[in-house]
């Protein structure tokens, strides 16, 4: 906790307002939200976003706004296919599209508790032993050679061992009821006894996705930045908007097929950058942000053009 209280009441605040006006504001009815839509909201939340970038330059200074800017870019590109894996596991739990941002919203919620816990612990790890930030460099350079050598390929959701496990030890329905988590079933003996909907085995299976995600994404931006306030906040605005763009993308991420590339080389590019921090001396900010915006541009751009025929 570097940084003062009011400082993370602030940022809580802004966070608190920004989900307040999505659902209260924005989606106040349960409708389908379409691509007009999805970017004004997403729009919405990266101008905040930068806004606040701007605030941590005018109170921590210019190079804790870089590594704000760097770790947003990182984490939003990092979480793009997640995107693709949040799309198979609403079209096999057949949840119609009117409720998709429900389950999207109340899952940013977790997201926020998840991520807090993951990025405490990694900060902890990190004071009480160096070292291990060179695990990490090495876990993410693995990472990124087996992201670009690994061929896509469409995971079997029903032989997932998470599902398995909710299936097994709570009583799930496959009844849709309009847009709730849990209903109420009459038994044969007449007791009447609770369910979980599709709605919610969904909303579990998304946070557990996530949380796979940040074992990746929450030590590449601990290789920015070691200020536990900078990581968190980058981590949670790129998520926020990432949601938001999720029905924009969704009907577009086969163009984006080589953009994983982009993403294998960033993680290869932070394991090494870890690497040299360690021996001589941090890596600027503004060279890691740099970086970071040429590889995401290429890797948007050759795949928008190898698949334009698409």
């Amino acid at each position: 906790m570097e940084k003062p209280l009011w400082a993370w009441a602030l940022f809580i605040g802004v966070v608190i307002i920004l989900l307040v006006f999505d659902l209260g504001f924005f989606n106040r009815k349960n409708k389908e939200i379409d691509v007009k839509s999805s970017l004004k909201l997403s729009l919405y939340y990266i101008i905040v976003a930068v806004l606040y970038g701007k605030w941590i330059w005018y109170y921590m200074g210019a190079e804790s706004s870089k590594e704000f800017y760097t770790g947003f870019l990182i984490e939003k590109t990092l979480a793009v296919d997640n995107i693709f894996i949040i799309s198979m596991i609403f079209t096999y739990f057949n949840i119609p599209r009117i409720y998709q941002h429900r389950v999207l919203f109340w899952g940013i919620l977790g997201v926020v508790v998840l991520r807090a816990i993951m990025i405490g612990l990694r900060a902890t790890l990190i004071e009480n032993f160096a070292w291990i930030m060179i695990v990490f460099a090495v876990f993410l350079m693995i990472t990124g050679v087996k992201m670009m050598m690994i061929n896509d390929s469409n995971p079997d959701l029903s032989n997932n061992i998470i599902l398995k496990v909710i299936k097994k030890y709570l009583p799930v329905t496959d009844e849709m009821q309009e847009e709730r988590f849990v209903i109420e079933k009459q038994e044969k003996d007449g007791s009447v006894k609770k369910y979980f909907t599709p709605l919610f085995v969904a909303l579990m299976m998304i946070e557990f996705v996530d949380l796979i995600f940040a074992v990746d994404s929450v030590p590449a931006i601990f290789a920015i930045t070691h200020d536990v306030y900078i990581v968190y906040t980058s981590n949670i605005f790129a998520i926020l908007g990432l949601r938001a763009l999720y029905f924009a993308l969704s009907a577009i991420i086969h163009r984006f097929h080589y953009l994983k590339y982009s993403v294998s080389i960033i993680l290869v590019f932070i394991g090494l950058k870890i690497i040299y921090s360690e021996f001589y001396g941090k890596v600027p900010a503004l060279y890691s942000l740099m970086v970071t915006v040429m590889l995401l541009a290429g890797g948007v751009v050759v795949s928008l053009y190898k698949t334009k025929k698409n």
